[in-house]
């Protein structure tokens, strides 16, 4: 019977630096808005987990709906270089 091991070079990663590059941090830095946005969502709809939605519950939540949108819209337009 053969045995399979895996070599190490293989399986493991090379080690990190622990520290984002400028470029990560500039990325991070431009998503922002849209992680912001997706965190008021979350909350919204986390709001409405344990009891059933009122109307301001509702408008809440398409609130932040329409945030994450927009901010994701900026963010394409950004990246294809227009400007919002």
């Amino acid at each position: 019977m053969k045995t399979i091991v895996a070599l190490q070079a293989v399986v493991t990663a090379a080690p990190l630096d622990g520290e984002p590059s400028a470029a990560e941090l500039d990325a991070i830095e431009a998503e922002m808005p849209l992680i912001r946005a997706e965190v008021e969502l979350l909350d919204a709809q986390i709001i409405t987990l344990d009891r059933p939605a009122a109307e301001l519950d509702e408008r809440r939540v398409r609130r932040a709906r329409n945030r994450v949108l927009a901010a994701r819209r900026d963010l394409a337009n950004l990246a294809s270089g227009e400007v919002a």
